[in-house]
């Protein structure tokens, strides 16, 4: 068993999301893109970080198919973003369509390790 499978059965959900959020590589984005930003799904531990949205909010993002955390300089919490918004930019399948990208894409086991978490554990849309 590998450090991401052995990591996520012997943590709880904050511990494994501060694990992976640690292994995520880290680039600068374009100022002002916001490419990457649409309806997304973030674990309640994620959500319960972030500023809470009316549903009027919410059903105003999703009309424009947007992240209801979008504004009008981007986004409004990215040093809390979620594990899948993190995950932009710096894999093969989710490529950044401006061309960024980290010096070095994520390790394929810790980015299976985060998909098998997500679909692990309840989800909440944003």
């Amino acid at each position: 068993m590998d450090l991401a499978n052995k990591t996520h059965l012997a943590l709880n959900n904050s511990q494994v999301i501060r694990f992976f959020r640690q292994r995520i590589p880290s680039f600068t984005c374009e100022p002002g893109c916001h490419d990457c930003c649409g309806p997304v799904t973030a674990t309640p531990e994620e959500v319960s970080r972030l500023p809470q949205k009316t549903e009027a909010d919410h059903e105003a993002a999703l009309d424009q198919y947007n992240c209801v955390y979008l504004g009008e300089h981007g986004c409004q919490v990215y040093d809390e973003r979620p594990l899948i918004c993190r995950l932009f930019g710096t894999t093969p399948r989710l490529l950044c369509p401006k061309g960024k990208a980290p010096e070095v894409m994520i390790n394929v086991k810790i980015e299976a390790g985060i998909h098998r978490f997500m679909a692990e554990t309840r989800q909440v849309l944003l």
